[in-house]
């Protein structure tokens, strides 16, 4: 019996451009795994790098936003708040004559010794203070005496009262404790004397000064005499008021000429060299805008220098071309079949925008307009040529007053010569507007998802 083996078909032989078409389809294949390959690490790469500078950003910042206190039993000794008592208007008495008596008794109680006050709590808790009695106050920064003074002048009453309170250690004592300070270094090289560090650790250790949230880091202005008062009160409040200048200038117009630009401008020379310089200015550098703002607004217009108008007016020149380029945009991305069947319907060109075209537009305009005034919350340079990186102690009530902004502070910090605590500080600012920044950008993504259409 015979057994037959069955024998598979002879493939038929290639053909040379067969081969040719085989051997490159391998080699495309292999290309596009390592196009695939170095786009991942390059985005791998990027993550991590900007996870690399969060990290560093935020493990400086966060233990700047605990700073430690010295729990005191603060007595206002009659005997040294010697006042008169608090005016109050009488009938018939000016506004004008009762402001210069409250002026005239604010400065009366401007002049009392608060110090005082603060070194006779700070006896009661720091051991063999009578031998050092000089140097008592450096435990305490000194502009809580202002803090004082502004409780006596808030309520007089407490005269003679016993209150406790929790009072802000100086810079130095501050650092100390965190251990930014090589505690190996001889005592001519540290910045506070041995007794004062002694009474600092042993404070610490009692539970007397404590680590407790820096509400002066969001509340108070910034200080150049009692460095640990400083904040960044004033320069939110300058942010706040440009970026409302920057919303209520840049934010209509930007979108009033992007409307007609792409809606009823006619096709000509005209328009065309507008639109060529819109998008040159928006590749403008933002320190050529500062300039523009010095010579125009400060120098033609009289505006006060270092004030949020002037900061407001700089940040919406350079904003406007952002908004009307991304505007252009979003109305370009709305199907011609809306404006033509609103068209058909009997509707006119202005009712077709502004009924039917901007409503789905809306979207997109929000989302441009809400980037552009993030991009304008972290400028700095226009702001630094108009006078905002001058010192200002004060917060701004009006956007006529001066003021600072978020990015110049954290500018003017980075420089200061108490390393040791203003390098953290630094980071705390950075955090704090990179949440502000990171806040509108989340805002502008949840708009652009919720009122998102697709065609």
């Amino acid at each position: 019996m015979t057994t037959l083996t069955e024998k598979a078909p002879a493939q038929p032989a290639k053909s040379a451009v067969q081969q040719k078409v085989a051997a490159s389809l391998a080699r495309r294949h292999r290309q596009e795994t390592l196009f695939r390959f170095t786009g991942l690490t390059a985005v791998m790469i990027s993550l991590a790098l900007v996870a690399l500078l969060f990290i560093n950003i935020f493990s400086k910042g966060l233990p700047a936003f605990w700073q430690a206190s010295i729990t005191l039993d603060i007595h206002f000794d009659p005997a040294i708040i010697q006042i008169s008592e608090k005016p109050v208007q009488q009938r018939g008495e000016s506004d004008n004559a009762f402001r210069e008596r409250d002026l005239a008794w604010r400065s009366e109680v401007g002049m009392i010794n608060f110090n005082r006050i603060i070194s006779d709590a700070l006896m009661q808790v720091l051991p063999d203070a009578d031998q050092h009695r000089r140097q008592v106050l450096r435990m305490v920064t000194s502009g809580e005496r202002f803090a004082l003074r502004d409780m006596v002048i808030d309520d007089p009453s407490i005269i003679g009262q016993t209150k406790r309170l929790n009072l802000l250690t100086d810079a130095n004592v501050d650092v100390w404790l965190k251990g930014n300070i090589d505690r190996s270094l001889p005592d001519h090289q540290q910045q506070l004397a041995p007794i004062v560090r002694q009474w600092a650790d042993e404070l610490y250790a009692s539970g007397v000064i404590q680590n407790r949230f820096s509400f002066a880091l969001f509340m108070n202005p910034d200080s150049r005499s009692s460095l640990a008062s400083a904040g960044l009160a004033g320069a939110f409040m300058g942010s706040l008021f440009m970026m409302l200048i920057v919303m209520l200038l840049a934010v209509p117009m930007g979108v009033a000429a992007a409307i007609y630009l792409e809606e009823f401008a006619p096709r000509n020379k005209i328009t065309d060299l507008v639109e060529v310089n819109i998008n040159n200015l928006a590749a403008v550098p933002s320190i050529v805008f500062g300039l523009l703002g010095a010579a125009v607004f400060i120098g033609w217009f009289n505006l006060p220098m270092s004030a949020p108008v002037v900061g407001g007016l700089v940040l919406s020149l350079m904003t406007l071309p952002t908004v009307i380029i991304a505007t252009r945009s979003t109305l370009k991305a709305i199907p011609p079949s809306i404006r033509q069947a609103a068209l058909g319907l009997g509707a006119s060109k202005t009712q077709t925008i502004f009924h039917h075209v901007l409503p789905l537009a809306l979207p997109g305009i929000l989302t441009a307009s809400i980037l552009g005034v993030a991009q304008a919350l972290g400028e700095a340079a226009p702001l630094l040529l108009i006078g905002m990186k001058s010192f200002v102690a004060s917060v701004p009530a009006t956007p006529f007053e001066q003021s600072t902004a978020l990015p110049v502070q954290i500018f003017l910090w980075q420089g200061n010569e108490l390393r040791n605590f203003f390098e953290a500080r630094t980071s705390a600012a950075i955090i704090v507007l990179l949440t502000m920044m990171i806040s509108l950008n989340g805002l502008a993504i949840w708009l652009r998802k919720k009122f998102e259409r697709r065609w």
